[in-house]
């Protein structure tokens, strides 16, 4: 591997408390040193000048969609979407076909990984099998074959004996069960969030105690197994306040928020100048809500009760969306805009760059352990794995989705000016993507 110097950024790594300015120097696929100035001849240069330099964004919960819909995306586009966003390490959620149920599925996912991926992708086996919610799946087997935790992402363990038998098996095997917390008897068919956007556009809604119900239960199974809990895409003020709570007591919960849900309201849903009504973009499954709700997630992530920014990237064939409103699938293509969604909100003041970038690296790293997987993850400390995000924190540029990476084009933020751009990106101590006016 060639010898790589970041030169001249500002070194912000949450995991070991550093923000100065100052090189980082990588050889040989990993941080060889970090801080004040380096040199090496020979060198490979990347300048960081005006940059940010951070650990690469982890990301927990995205969807790749190969195998079985490769009309939505492949890992191929979807890892280069991911990439050009920043990230340089993606959990790659189950609702694929097959479903990762079974160490031979798990292999196959991994089989098309080592040869297509732009970033390492880590797996996440299926709770039960087939994602159907009545049989556990082979968690054992699943352990074994290198899943970094267990869900079946957007369908809720319904049973709560089946759901208390998952967290104890997931707890034995040191697994983290990562699950989509609602309670389908109240969010029904619901296609938006359940409040007075959705009643005067005449739309079905989901209730915010749909969501805060099933955490409740799952907390409560939680302490009742020892079982590690993570709960997936909080939207709700509610949420917040009842992971808090459990975090007071000790409990091993975590929670992560998407910055769809952090950036935007059920207003969007609307439409404004720039956007129709009924606008299916903005269809996302928990779905997005109030600015009362909002605001609670940006404080839970200031905070750090919310531990994670994960995206939930879920791109779609561009005539599924434009499907009636209750039919169209949910889901929004948000990796390639993730970090500038997350910058503006610094710029405004919402977010506190140092809580949203811990969010970003050490955060995830830790809610999945990752470290147990790929030693020394998220963090440019002496040692660790060469992964890197460079980022300008103030450029300024307007969403256009037909350049994107992803076969997603289904965003919400499609004309909309954002701040903060990804500069250059190492991976696995390889400079994989970069600008040219970073790259000398």
């Amino acid at each position: 591997m060639s010898t790589l110097l970041i030169r001249g950024g500002r070194l912000i790594d949450p995991a070991s408390g550093r923000d100065e300015q100052g090189d980082v120097l990588i050889e040989n696929g990993r941080v060889r040193a970090a801080g004040g100035s380096l040199s090496v001849d020979g060198a490979e240069v990347v300048e960081a000048a005006g940059c940010i330099v951070a650990p690469g964004f982890i990301d927990l919960h995205a969807h790749l969609r190969e195998p079985g819909f490769e009309q939505k995306g492949t890992i191929a586009t979807e890892t280069e979407a991911a990439l050009r966003g920043g990230f340089t390490t993606v959990c790659a959620m189950p609702n694929t076909e097959p479903a990762p149920d079974t160490a031979p599925a798990v292999e196959g996912l991994m089989q098309i990984v080592a040869q297509d991926a732009r970033v390492r992708v880590l797996p996440v086996g299926s709770t039960t099998m087939g994602r159907a919610g009545k049989q556990l799946a082979a968690l054992s087997e699943l352990a074994e074959a290198g899943v970094v935790a267990i869900s079946d992402d957007g369908t809720p363990v319904e049973g709560g004996h089946l759901m208390r038998n998952a967290l104890s098996l997931a707890g034995a095997l040191g697994l983290v069960l990562a699950e989509h917390c609602d309670e389908p008897s109240l969010s029904g068919k619901g296609s938006m969030h359940e409040g007075a956007v959705s009643e005067r556009l005449g739309l079905a809604g989901q209730p915010t105690a749909a969501e805060s119900a099933a955490i409740a239960r799952n907390i409560e199974l939680c302490e009742l197994t020892g079982g590690r809990l993570h709960i997936m895409h909080v939207t709700a003020a509610r949420s917040v306040e009842l992971v808090a709570r459990a975090k007071e007591r000790g409990l091993p919960v975590t929670c992560e928020v998407t910055p769809s849900h952090l950036f935007l309201t059920d207003e969007a849903v609307a439409g404004n100048d720039a956007t129709p009504a009924y606008d299916t973009s903005a269809k996302v499954n928990p779905p997005l809500r109030t600015e009362e709700d909002r605001l609670a997630l940006l404080a839970g992530v200031n905070s750090g009760v919310i531990d994670a920014i994960a995206t939930d990237h879920a791109p779609h064939a561009p005539e599924e969306k434009l499907w009636e409103f209750d039919q169209a699938p949910f889901g929004i293509s948000c990796v390639e805009t993730a970090l500038a969604t997350v910058m503006t909100l610094v710029s405004r003041g919402e977010l506190e760059l140092g809580a949203a970038l811990r969010a970003l690296t050490q955060g995830p790293a830790e809610t999945f352990t990752l470290g147990d997987h790929v030693a020394g993850i998220g963090t440019l400390a002496a040692g660790a794995p060469a992964d890197v995000t460079v980022f300008d924190p103030v450029e300024r540029w307007t969403v256009d989705a037909s350049r994107f990476a992803s076969k997603g084009k289904n965003t919400p933020l499609a004309g909309l000016e954002l701040q903060g751009r990804v500069r250059a990106v190492v991976a696995e101590g390889q400079l994989r993507h970069a600008v040219e006016a970073a790259h000398v």
